[in-house]
């Protein structure tokens, strides 16, 4: 199923391209995807977990990082289904 265009110009994936355009925007991806990262773990060092996030509605530091987990471990999953499909899973 292709994408949706909404009026914004994204997809429904939140991105503007189905992908990078060459692989210095690839790598530029990988590199702001490490330090987002490396930014939230800071926070999550620093900050209690628990409280109420100030510009959210009752959610949590500890909630958003399950959200995180939880998307990871699906695009995770789906990267491996893929590869089986392909037939390049190494058991």
């Amino acid at each position: 199923m292709a994408p949706t265009n909404r009026p914004n110009g994204l997809t429904d994936t939140g991105q503007k391209e189905a992908a990078p355009a060459n692989d210095a925007a690839w790598r530029k991806s990988i590199k702001q995807i490490e330090s987002d990262l490396e930014q939230f773990m800071s926070l999550m060092k620093k900050t209690d977990i628990y409280a109420p996030i100030a510009h959210g509605t009752g959610q949590t530091l500890l909630r958003e990082a399950l959200q995180i987990a939880d998307h990871s471990a699906y695009h995770t999953a789906e990267i491996v289904v893929i590869r089986r499909l392909l037939g390049v899973w190494k058991s």
